[in-house]
């Protein structure tokens, strides 16, 4: 599986467990509130460490984006056709400002990067 996916998991694994805490001082068991806040404490290290290699990740391919020599911002009919465009640069990397790595890299416009001019 993927970063993404197993943080998905994480996060929902410590969601069924904060609620068995929960539920579990509800009723005054210790033993298993006991067991359930370690579990927690383990699994958000866990998520921790997953959360800081995917925003390394992010960094890494966003420095290897902002290293292609050509950037513009795209036309609104570029974007529109987008197959084409990316059919007629080898090597194009598009990036939106609403994704992570838009937003790693500061980008306020769609913008295209590439090792050519286009």
């Amino acid at each position: 599986m993927n970063l993404k996916q197993d943080l998905q998991q994480m996060n929902n694994r410590l969601d069924k467990l904060r609620r068995k805490l929960a539920g579990a001082q509800e009723r005054g068991d210790k033993a298993i509130s006991g067991q359930a806040q370690q579990e927690i404490e383990t699994l958000t290290k866990k998520i921790n460490k997953a959360k800081a290699q995917q925003k390394r990740q992010v960094s890494k391919k966003g420095s290897d984006v902002s290293s292609l020599p050509f950037n513009r911002a795209l036309t609104k009919t570029e974007q529109a056709d987008m197959g084409k465009l990316k059919k007629s640069v080898k090597g194009l990397v598009v990036v939106h400002p609403m994704t992570a790595l838009g937003r790693e890299m500061g980008i306020k416009e769609v913008s295209g990067f590439a090792p050519k001019a286009f």
